[in-house]
């Protein structure tokens, strides 16, 4: 994995945890930063704990986000801690009374009744979040009891790299209402040179999204990446092993056989094989006329629609999935596809209409069993029927 690869994949390198990682890159990174900060518009932390690109997005996708996080008050806990630990030096050590006392007091809400299991259950996943990502460690107890136990308790040492998790914004922010009012207010310096906007915005999506799609007849980004593709692929080829792949309405960054960015698909276990074969079933839905793709090269549908294509595609191809997925109800098979594809920006759900959206890549990306196997398949079937 080269420098760029391991910037993007990781939140940050630190000392703390990996100590040669962090010299190495500490001393390589000047090499690829006029490409961070000319193409990507990307700020570089650098100093004696961490070494830290600040990734932003071209565009925000519902899917971007903690994994870990289970609703919007996750998020708002989780802030509640990052104050807590704003004012406590590196190395200084806190028992977790302290926090859920402090957290009582400042949470925006109101009072957070830790008599209530779920809150605590919260506090809990939020904390492992926490330490996964070395904000703070547990020095002695067990602090995931507290769920069980209110009188649960836990000494934590505080790490000091906390005050580099949130961004650092030069403007006040306070008035900020949407997603896109952060991406207006990073650019409005550069209001002059949207140039410079529309390249480090396709750049960043290239990088960061699945594809990049074009949204209208002048979409300028995907005319951006038609008028400048040669440039583009030099310019990303020379730092990572992929290959920029444009369509009548999509481009793509095809990784190589070495390439390393991001999350790899398809994955070797049964939910990517279920993805690819539910791809497969798209594809000939379309090629029989029972789907229809508009003009962006996406299909929409009802998501009920889309939930009986799930149903068939378990029925013909289910005796090849594993053991869980084959005893698993079939709610949660859809639900389990489902949150997989719009993870992986195959699937786009308006929650409000229920209406879903299939991007392209997906019929990119699309799997089926030989016919060999199949037939194996319908023996298998048809003996279980017998029985």
């Amino acid at each position: 994995m080269n420098i760029l690869e391991e910037l993007m994949n990781e939140r940050w390198i630190s000392k703390y945890r990996e100590r040669d990682k962090y010299y190495r890159i500490k001393d390589e990174i000047s090499e690829i930063r006029p490409f961070l900060v000319e193409k990507l518009g990307y700020r570089i932390i650098s100093n004696s704990s961490l070494v830290k690109l600040e990734k932003l997005p071209g565009e925000a996708l519902p899917w971007m986000g903690i994994r870990e996080f289970k609703d919007i008050s996750d998020y708002a806990l989780f802030c509640v801690i990052l104050m807590f630990l704003e004012d406590k030096e590196a190395e200084e050590q806190f028992v977790l009374s302290q926090l859920s006392e402090y957290i009582t007091g400042n949470y925006p809400e109101g009072e957070m009744p830790w008599t209530v299991f779920s809150n605590r259950q919260r506090l809990v996943r939020v904390m492992k979040f926490c330490m996964k990502n070395d904000l703070f460690v547990m020095d002695d107890g067990n602090g995931d009891q507290f769920a069980a136990d209110l009188e649960t308790e836990a000494l934590y040492e505080n790490t000091g790299l906390s005050r580099y998790f949130t961004r650092i914004f030069t403007r006040d922010i306070s008035t900020n209402k949407t997603v896109s009012d952060f991406f207006q207010s990073e650019w409005l310096d550069m209001n002059e040179d949207r140039g410079v906007i529309r390249r480090q915005r396709v750049y960043r999506k290239l990088l960061l999204s699945l594809g990049l799609y074009r949204e209208n007849g002048q979409d300028e980004d995907f005319n951006y990446v038609k008028n400048y593709r040669s440039v583009i692929e030099n310019d990303l080829e020379q730092l990572i092993d992929a290959s920029l792949q444009v369509y009548k309405s999509s481009a793509y960054l095809i990784l190589g056989e070495t390439g390393d960015l991001g999350k790899i698909f398809p994955a070797r276990n049964s939910l990517s094989d279920a993805v690819l074969l539910l791809h497969g079933e798209i594809r000939c839905l379309v090629e029989a006329g029972e789907l229809k793709t508009g003009v962006n090269e996406r299909i929409a549908l009802p998501l009920i629609k889309l939930e009986d294509i799930i149903r068939t595609t378990r029925t013909k191809y289910g005796s090849g999935f594993s053991k869980a997925f084959r005893e698993m109800p079939d709610h949660e098979f859809i639900k389990t596809l489902l949150e997989e594809m719009e993870d992986l920006d195959f699937l786009r759900i308006d929650p409000v209409t229920e209406e879903a959206e299939i991007m392209p890549v997906a019929g990119k990306l699309s799997g089926r069993y030989p016919e060999r196997y199949l037939g194996q398949l319908s023996e298998e079937e048809n003996s279980n029927e017998n029985q």
